[in-house]
């Protein structure tokens, strides 16, 4: 499967059940997650002219998330009305999110497959997101052009990634994987971190043109996240539109 790491799949694997324990080895994912959601949500509404305070903000959207795991983005998308396509090259992690929507009793599409699978099928989303992942796949261009694929015409593309600079290394690298310990070490290999103009020309190769990108900053006297337009140097995300 193009995309696809076995080596970064078997390192996920392992840990793949406890997706959903906000103190296990996806704890800082948990600790993002309400920020990354509101960014995800905004965009989205701004793009496609939903009312962002709206309890069904995303009624009527086909969203995919690329790399989903347990559904940790999935789920609250959901909930905001979407109609969310979760795919996963982890199979086990495809278990584990579907196993906890069934829970809560949400309706969500789980596959475990690659991008390729979906192109294959000529699937088309409103938008796709490929968040956290771009940095663990073997080939990044060939990746934007899959997602771009997968996008219809008129339709958004959000990623979120980490920065390539001796910043990102120190909190990405060492503080995160050393120090904090919040993710297994060996989690990320900083080569692969990807520079905001990198993921820029990328997508421009395929077409589709930055909107918008803003930084995901770590705040540890509140021990919280928050968008800053203004930090990019390390977590980011940046938007497209087709």
């Amino acid at each position: 499967m193009s995309g696809v790491d076995p080596k970064e799949i078997e390192n996920f694997a392992k840990d793949s059940a406890h997706w959903w324990d906000v103190n296990g080895p996806f704890k800082p994912l948990h600790k993002l997650n309400p920020t990354r959601i509101s960014y995800i949500k905004q965009q989205i509404c701004e793009h496609f002219d939903h009312d962002p305070d709206s309890f069904d903000a995303l009624k009527g959207l086909s969203i995919l998330d690329v790399g989903c795991g347990g559904g940790l983005v999935c789920e609250p998308l959901t909930r905001l009305g979407a109609k969310v396509t979760g795919i996963d090259a982890d199979q086990n992690a495809i278990q584990v999110a579907k196993d906890h929507a069934k829970e809560f009793d949400l309706k969500i599409d789980y596959q475990a497959k690659a991008t390729d699978a979906l192109i294959k099928k000529k699937k088309h989303f409103d938008v796709v997101l490929a968040l956290e992942i771009i940095e663990h796949v073997p080939d990044q261009q060939t990746f934007v052009e899959e997602i771009v694929k997968l996008c219809k015409p008129n339709g958004l593309i959000i990623f979120s990634t980490l920065n390539r600079n001796p910043k990102s290394f120190a909190l990405g690298i060492v503080a995160a994987e050393y120090i904090l310990r919040w993710v297994p070490q060996g989690t990320h290999n900083w080569k692969k971190f990807v520079k905001p103009s990198e993921l820029s020309k990328m997508l421009r190769n395929t077409n589709a043109e930055p909107h918008d990108i803003c930084g995901l900053r770590y705040n540890p006297l509140k021990d919280g996240f928050s968008l800053d337009k203004n930090d990019l140097y390390v977590n980011y995300f940046m938007t497209a539109k087709i």
